[in-house]
C-alpha cells in the first residue's frame, strides 16, 4: 500500500495529512455496512447554510446491489472506469439547488455538499479506507440511471474501498500513484487583508 502523507509547512492533523486520492483499490475486499454508515454519519455532521444539509448521496455497494454499482461505473469517464472497476463502493454526491425550508434557490448548496464530501473522505482515512472523488462522469447518465429529480445536481462520484498495491495499475496510473504530492505554496492562494497581498 502506498502512503503519501503531505509534506506541510507546519504540522497539521494526521488525518488531513494522510488523506489523498489513490486509484489502486482491492477488488477482493468489501466495505462493511457499518463502515458505510460511519462515512455517511461523518458527512451528515458537516456544516451547511441554515443547517439545510443540501447533500444527497446515492450509495452503490457492489456486494449488496451490483446492478446499482454497475450503473454507477458506466456513468464514469472511460479512463476512470479503468481503475474504479476495482472499488467495491461508488457513491454519487448530489446537491439540492433549493432550500428545504422555503424552496428558494440555495447558492451555497454546492459549497456545503463539498464540505460533506470531504468529511466523508476524512472518515474513510480514520477507518483505514481510501476514497477518491471524481468529476469525470456523465451527470446526465447518472440522473437517468438513478432517477434524480431536476432540482438536484449530480456533483461527483466517490470511489471507496481498501487500498491495493500500485502495481495493479497500468503504467500511466501507476506513475501518478507513486509521484510525490504537491500543492501551491500558501502565499499563492492565501492573501493578507486584500487580494494578492500574500500571507508570509
Amino acid at each position: 500500500m502506498t502512503t503519501k502523507a503531505a509534506t506541510t509547512s507546519i504540522p497539521i492533523h494526521d488525518i488531513i495529512a494522510r488523506r489523498w486520492s489513490p486509484r489502486a483499490f482491492d477488488a477482493e475486499r468489501s466495505v462493511s455496512s457499518g463502515q458505510i454508515t460511519s462515512l455517511l454519519e461523518a458527512a451528515r455532521w458537516a456544516p451547511s447554510c441554515f443547517g439545510d444539509e443540501p447533500w444527497r448521496f446515492v450509495i452503490c455497494n457492489k456486494s449488496t446491489n451490483e446492478t446499482a454499482w454497475q450503473q454507477a461505473l458506466e456513468c464514469l469517464a472511460p479512463k476512470n472506469q479503468e481503475w474504479a472497476v476495482n472499488a467495491p463502493v461508488l457513491i454519487l454526491a448530489c446537491t439540492d439547488s433549493l432550500f428545504r425550508q422555503n424552496g428558494k434557490p440555495n447558492r451555497w448548496a454546492q459549497y456545503d455538499t463539498g464540505a460533506a464530501a470531504i468529511s466523508l473522505c476524512m472518515q474513510a482515512v480514520d477507518l483505514g479506507l481510501a476514497a477518491h472523488q471524481m468529476g469525470g462522469f456523465d451527470p446526465d447518465a447518472a440522473r437517468s440511471a438513478f432517477n434524480i429529480p431536476e432540482q438536484f445536481t449530480p456533483m461527483a462520484m466517490i470511489a471507496v474501498g481498501h487500498q491495493a498495491d500500485a502495481n495493479i495499475l497500468d503504467e500511466d496510473f501507476k506513475a501518478a500513484e507513486l509521484v510525490e504530492r504537491k500543492r501551491w505554496p500558501l502565499p499563492e492562494n492565501c492573501f493578507d487583508g486584500e487580494w494578492n497581498k500574500s500571507v508570509t
